[in-house]
């Protein structure tokens, strides 16, 4: 199996890649690395930190797309960067999975140009993990790659949330939660409502109906399915309250739970490849656990299971199309 990291992406980039990517080296049997960036940047970090370079490959691009530039240029005006060639690499099968903590635009923009949609997926979407007392966290999403949807985005956010929840916590049909300001069907903005009434007829899902924002954290809902707007707002309020009650002192196993640097990455879903994208401000141990999320991902075949399942999907709303 053959794992690329973007080395170049990040604000602490290419020197706390390039320490995790060694640490995962070290750590995981059966994975080789591939680090895209500037080779010299590269070697000078294993030289500065005692690195053995041969521990993965390097592939060399002079250009770096920075966490500020518009995606779509940037791709256009850098194809040698090393989130383009990560793609490129990709797409090309010469590397299984692909992550980066580097510009999320460019590589939402990456994963559907090079890549494509799964058949039946219109848009891609971002996930993150939502810790929850009994130590399984919950599944949010989408947290950021559509501000605006409509009601078929919504479903088809269910069923990919079905699937990899599944896959991380082995639980063969997880609870489907649609966010709402209330629990009553009739609750919520035209979105919501339309969305309300289309979960509650999708096969493949169990759907349990509206979770309000104070249920997020409970057991009501396993994957709790919202625009990316929403789900943006409320990763970044959890952020932001978790480092307020760290600096004033505040010390909870629960809390610690809040900490990014447990869970990696977020995986891009709805892709033709495993793509994992990492926080600006992720370093080594991080990184660490955005490959093992990116081994796990391909050892479980998730993007194979994505396309099988919406095949069936589209199989089934095309029977239901010609009995209707």
């Amino acid at each position: 199996m053959r794992i690329g990291v973007d080395a170049m992406g990040g604000d602490y980039a290419p020197l706390e890649a390039v320490k995790g990517a060694s640490l995962a080296a070290s750590a995981l049997v059966g994975v080789e690395l591939v680090l895209f960036g500037s080779k010299s940047a590269i070697e000078e970090v294993c030289v500065a930190e005692g690195i053995d370079s041969t521990q993965f490959e390097i592939v060399d691009t002079p250009d770096v797309i920075e966490m500020a530039e518009h995606p779509v240029k940037a791709l256009v005006s850098k194809p040698n960067s090393s989130i383009a060639q990560g793609f490129l690499h990709l797409a090309q099968h010469k590397i299984d999975a692909f992550l980066s903590a580097g510009n999320t635009g460019a590589m939402l923009v990456g994963s559907i140009q090079y890549l494509k949609l799964v058949d039946g997926c219109d848009r891609p979407c971002l996930t993150a993990a939502i810790p929850r007392p009994d130590n399984r966290p919950g599944l949010l999403l989408d947290v950021g790659a559509n501000a605006d949807c409509k009601p078929e985005h919504l479903e088809k956010f269910a069923l990919l949330g079905t699937l990899l929840y599944s896959m991380m916590y082995k639980v063969e049909s997880p609870k489907i939660g649609l966010l709402n300001i209330g629990e009553e069907s009739e609750k919520g903005n035209l979105l919501t409502k339309a969305t309300h009434q289309l979960l509650s007829q999708t096969q493949g899902i169990q759907f349990v109906g509206n979770v309000e924002g104070r249920d997020i954290f409970g057991d009501h809902a396993d994957v709790v399915v919202c625009d990316g707007f929403s789900g943006n707002v409320i990763i970044k309020l959890c952020e932001g309250i978790y480092y307020r009650l760290v600096k004033r002192g505040v010390q909870d196993d629960y809390l610690d739970q809040f900490n990014f640097k447990h869970y990696g990455g977020s995986m891009v879903l709805g892709v033709n490849a495993p793509v994992i994208v990492g926080h600006g401000i992720t370093k080594a141990e991080t990184f660490v656990k955005m490959i093992e999320l990116a081994q796990e991902t391909v050892q479980s075949q998730l993007t194979s299971k994505i396309q099988k399942a919406m095949s069936r999907f589209i199989a089934s709303q095309a029977e239901t199309a010609t009995q209707s």
